[in-house]
């Protein structure tokens, strides 16, 4: 499963958009990793608008799928952790180095839990 650099940024319409669950759990990977080394400002920045890409992506897909399930008590919760995540996603990158780490890593967590549902609903 593939996406390139313009379905990810949001660039291509969601429906002909492969979301490429290895490549985001990489990114996923390096966000986390951030907290035992200190990569630069720019690094931190570069992986942070790939995962925004990336939840951008998965929030479409798992919105859709949870959509058609609205009325149930499970949709109604994932739609209000989704609804949080939006919320998060118009924060910018931090400017201080843990306000970066802590911004990186709450997204890293954000889209981990997406592309988890994601991956519940498709198989892996």
């Amino acid at each position: 499963m593939r996406a390139d650099l313009a379905q990810v940024t949001g660039a291509a319409p969601l429906e002909q958009t492969l979301i490429d669950a290895d490549s985001i759990s990489e990114t996923i990977r390096q966000a986390l990793h951030f907290g035992s080394v200190r990569p630069s400002r720019d690094e931190r920045a570069a992986v942070d608008e790939i995962l925004r890409g990336h939840v951008r992506l998965l929030l479409g897909d798992v919105r859709a799928a949870t959509e058609r399930q609205r009325h149930s008590f499970e949709a109604e919760q994932l739609l209000k952790r989704m609804e949080r995540i939006e919320q998060h996603m118009v924060h910018p990158f931090g400017q201080g180095l843990l306000t970066a780490d802590a911004e990186a890593h709450q997204r890293a967590r954000d889209c981990q839990w997406l592309l988890a549902h994601h991956t519940a609903r498709v198989g892996w």
